[in-house]
């Protein structure tokens, strides 16, 4: 559900700010890696059909051609909701995360 912070009508189309309703301050994101080499990577999947294919291929990059030295694979318990804590938990080990979707 998206609560509208900023709302207006026009010709019976809602537009609507999908912007988090806490304080954006709070989500800085962090610093960028200077390298992947030696990195490992976390990649989050929605574990629909698609998303083992393209993740298959991303990973051989990740490895061949930025050194990547591990990628660490796992799928949400539910496509359509936010990562499980536990998930989230074991994230923050990670060097970086990819977060995807397959359709």
């Amino acid at each position: 559900m998206v609560t509208p912070l900023r709302a207006a009508k026009e010709d019976n189309v809602e537009l609507l700010d999908p912007t988090h309703e806490q304080d954006p301050a709070g989500f800085a994101a962090p610093a960028r890696l200077a390298t992947l080499e030696g990195a490992t990577i976390g990649v989050i999947s929605n574990g629909k059909e698609n998303t083992k294919p393209f993740f298959d291929h991303v990973e051989r990059l990740l490895r061949d051609r930025h050194g990547v030295a591990k990628v660490i694979r796992r799928i949400k318990a539910n496509y359509s909701a936010p990562a499980q804590h536990e998930l989230l938990a074991e994230a923050m080990g990670w060097d970086a995360v990819l977060a995807g979707v397959g359709d």
